[in-house]
Order: structure tokens, then C-alpha cells, then sequence
């Protein structure tokens, strides 16, 4: 076969200036996040399952989504694409999993249980549990933990949208609800709801209790800091009216946090403030809107989606795209500064390290790649598909070093053509050249043409439509 440059796909869909959202080719929405040995992972309602079903020309009516996507990090700005949780496989009851919200606490078995709830739809709230944040999943339950018309929930006709938290005693917590109770009014529906969960994390120890969220709409999400709990939720679409309270009315569709010392009682909820405008208000697509507080590497930082992908990968339906920036948080006296979202996004927190094996999924940006999922021969991590001839996938911020020496790239590919490694720009000159030959996985080394310093954009150009990388470092 006779190697000839090959013409990279021009577009991209996330260019090199702007950090969001963390993936250029999976919709996925709602975030929810948690630390665990010095990675961050987010998960987030599947978009992508819906996008597939109806293709681009179709709408996002959520209907098909019945699984959820795990993205990684350590820098922010590089994310691994973790595969997804077929929650209905773990939980063949369900009618959809939307909007999850994970916490974790070591047990008496001496293991970190990850307790993963989800919105069953708008008809409730389930749960799936593992020791490890990429499962295997279960489900501990054979039907929901919350649902519509259950004992002790009234006047609460969407119970879905659930918000997750564990205080400094260990004990859990768990808010959800939607729409408009019978008899109240847009501005005060009165469907806010919260409850004390048992210690095995999957049942309920309090009578469920009501937050007076004001123009409450849906997601709801808990957070414990400096002993408060903060209760996050977004404001419906309708004009403000009425209001009591001695801070501006929040915007249309923005989120909104109220804190509390005694989370059950009704009357200890404090309106504070709007913290997050609609994306549509920054350029990032009107839609519905949701958001995660979490700390991570020492900051605090806002996760949450907007639209900002879709007309790059052609529809306007309404699937949506996962985007983080920093959020200011004083933890003292337990207030969330205002903030916006933006196409930039954050910062690295650090170089990535090229000598250390990098999964395919590990990415900055792409065009027209698959992530194939659940692999068997390469485990639950995805590896990388080329959709057409000259597809392409890039992490950003690669540090070689300073020191000029000899380099080969180690790569694990299949297929049957060429794959370009560049450094840099995408139209700069290939660095390195694999010639793929084989329809199994295959480890290929090949001497980089030059010594390659200093940090570094790091690119894979592919030479045929349906090759494959599993992963790749520097030697």
C-alpha cells in the first residue's frame, strides 16, 4: 500500500480556543459528578441514544433514552469517554433513566459504594449501585425508590429530577419532584420535595418533606457545604408575577438556590439568589436547563449543558451537550456567586503526559468518529471508529518535554490503511505515519520522523473510513 497524505475533514466541531463542551461527538446532558482517586467523572442523561434512534432530522423527546454516559478526567480539558450505563439492563423495570445524581461513602465492607438515582421517566426516582464508578451496575431494588401517588407523597404529579447528597454525619439525602401541585400557581407550585434516606441508601427514614421553591420547575440537586444544604433548582418559562422576596425575580428558565440547616422543615428554606442564566442567554441554544455543583482539585466548578454542538453535527433538535466552567463559592458563609457559561470553558489544571497510556476515548475535540462501546477484547473504555477518510481525533495540552531524543509511538489499531500521528496544528506535517494492516487489534511502533518538545496539541488523522484505535503513547 503507498502511503499519500491524507486530507484531513476540515471541520471541527470544537476548535482549539474553546474547552466546551467536554465532548465534540456525544450529546449527553443533565451532569451530575464525583471525585474518586484523583479523577473527576461526570455522567450524564444519554442524548446520544436518542439522536441515534431518530437521527439528525429528528427531535430530542427523551423517550428513548434508557442508558447514561460516564466521562473522566484529571486536567479538565481532556476527557475520557468511559462508555455508558445500560441502566436497563441493570433495571429492566424502567421507562427511562434521565437527569442522575451520584454520591458515594465507604461501608462497613471497607469499599467506596457508589449509589447512582435517576428520573425514571417523569414517573418516579430508581437507583443503581457499584463499588467502582465504572460498575458493574445493579439495581438493589425491583421498582423505584420514589413515585407518583406513593405512601406519604402527595400533590407531587412529576417526581423525577433527583438530587443526591451526604452530610458530615454520613447521612443521605434526597430532593426531587416537577410540575404543579393541584390548586397552586405557577409562581409557587409546591412540588418541591426532600426527604431523609435510610442508611442503606435505598429506602427512606422521614416523611418526605416540601422546599417552597418559588417558580420551581425541574432539576433538583443537593449540595452539603460548611453544614448547609443547598438546594438548586430551575424556574419554569412563565412571565414573573408575583414576588416576595428582596432580590430580583430570577430569568427565564435560570437556576435558582435556596439553603437550610434543617432541610425537613419546610419554613428553614432560605431564597438566596439566581446563580445560572439559560444558556440561550450566552449563546449556547434555548432549551431547558440544569446544572452540578462540585470541587474538584481544590475549585469549585459549574457543570451543566446547553446546545452548543448540534448545528455542527447537523439537526436542530434539541439534543444537548455537556459544558463545565468555574464557579466562585464562599464556603464560609455558604453563597453562589452568579456566573455564565461560556464556549472558552476553563483552564488545563495540567499537561497531559504522552509517555503514559491514553485510551482512544481520551479526547479534546474530533470529527466524524464513533465511540464504540463495551468492547470485549479491550474492556468497558471505547475505543475510536473513523466514520470517513480523514477523520480525526486530538488531546490538547501533550507535554514532550524539553529534551531532544529519539520517540516511537506505540499505538493499538486495526484495520486496513494509514493513520497520521501530528503534532500541533491539524495542517501541520505528520510526525509519524502507521501503516494498519491486520482486521485485529494490533500493537504497531513506529520512530517519530523528529523529536518532538515542549507541550503540544496531539492529532491521529485516519486514511480509511472504519479503522480503529484502541489507545497509544510515546516510548
Amino acid at each position: 500500500m503507498n502511503y499519500e497524505k491524507i486530507d484531513f475533514i476540515k471541520s471541527k466541531p470544537k476548535n482549539e480556543m474553546n474547552n466546551n463542551p467536554i465532548s465534540a461527538v456525544t450529546f449527553c446532558a443533565d451532569p451530575t459528578a464525583i471525585e474518586y482517586e484523583g479523577r473527576l467523572y461526570v455522567y450524564g442523561s444519554n442524548d446520544h441514544q436518542q439522536f441515534e434512534a431518530v437521527t439528525k432530522a429528528g427531535k430530542n423527546s427523551y423517550e428513548k433514552i434508557k442508558s447514561l454516559v460516564v466521562f473522566s478526567t484529571d486536567d479538565m480539558v481532556n476527557w475520557r469517554h468511559e462508555g455508558k450505563i445500560d441502566v436497563k439492563k441493570a433495571a429492566p423495570w424502567i421507562n427511562n433513566s434521565w437527569a442522575p445524581s451520584i454520591c458515594s461513602r465507604v461501608e462497613e465492607d471497607g469499599l467506596t459504594h457508589f449509589y447512582l438515582y435517576f428520573a425514571n421517566g417523569g414517573a418516579g426516582v430508581g437507583v443503581i449501585t457499584a463499588t467502582n464508578p465504572l460498575g458493574p451496575w445493579t439495581c438493589p431494588m425491583d421498582g423505584p425508590l420514589i413515585w407518583q401517588n406513593m405512601p406519604g407523597l402527595t400533590d407531587c404529579p412529576v417526581p423525577f429530577d433527583p438530587g443526591v447528597c451526604i452530610d458530615e454525619n454520613g447521612v443521605g439525602w434526597l430532593s426531587f419532584g416537577g410540575a404543579v401541585a393541584g390548586g397552586k400557581t405557577q409562581e409557587y407550585p409546591d412540588t418541591s420535595r426532600i426527604v431523609r434516606l435510610g442508611k442503606d441508601m435505598i429506602s427512606l427514614d422521614s416523611e418526605i418533606a416540601k422546599i417552597p421553591a418559588p417558580y420551581f420547575f425541574e432539576a433538583n440537586e443537593l449540595n452539603y457545604i460548611n453544614g448547609t444544604y443547598v438546594y438548586t433548582l430551575n424556574t419554569s418559562w412563565v412571565e414573573r408575577t408575583d414576588w416576595k422576596y428582596d432580590v430580583p425575580k430570577p430569568t427565564t428558565c435560570s437556576m435558582c438556590y435556596m439553603t437550610s440547616k434543617t432541610p425537613l422543615v419546610e419554613d428553614s428554606w432560605v431564597y438566596q439568589d439566581e446563580y445560572f442564566p439559560n444558556p440561550g442567554s450566552f449563546d449556547m441554544g434555548w432549551g431547558n436547563n440544569h446544572t452540578h455543583f462540585e470541587k474538584f482539585a481544590g475549585k469549585w466548578w459549574i457543570i451543566y449543558h446547553g446546545l452548543p454542538l448540534q448545528a455542527e453535527l447537523g439537526s436542530e433538535g434539541g439534543f444537548r451537550s455537556i459544558c463545565v466552567n468555574e464557579l466562585e463559592v464562599d464556603e464560609e458563609n455558604v453563597k453562589i456567586k452568579a456566573t455564565r457559561g461560556t464556549k472558552k470553558g476553563v483552564d488545563p489544571l495540567k499537561n497531559l503526559n504522552p509517555y503514559e497510556k491514553q485510551a482512544a476515548s481520551t479526547l479534546f475535540s474530533a470529527a466524524r468518529v464513533l465511540l464504540v462501546n463495551n468492547n470485549a477484547e479491550w474492556g468497558k473504555t471505547p475505543y475510536v471508529k473513523s466514520m470517513e477518510k480523514g477523520s480525526w481525533i486530538m488531546v490538547k495540552n501533550a507535554d514532550f518535554g524539553n529534551e531532544e531524543k529519539e520517540q516511537t509511538l506505540v499505538i493499538n489499531a486495526r484495520g486496513e490503511g494509514f493513520i497520521e500521528m501530528k503534532t500541533g496544528i491539524l495542517g501541520s506535517d505528520p510526525v509519524a505515519v502507521v501503516q494498519v494492516t491486520d482486521s485485529g487489534m494490533k500493537t504497531y511502533e513506529v520512530k517519530l520522523n523528529k523529536s518532538v518538545t515542549g507541550v503540544q496539541n496531539v492529532s491521529f488523522i485516519f486514511g480509511e473510513k472504519f479503522m480503529e484505535i484502541a489507545d497509544w503513547y510515546i516510548k
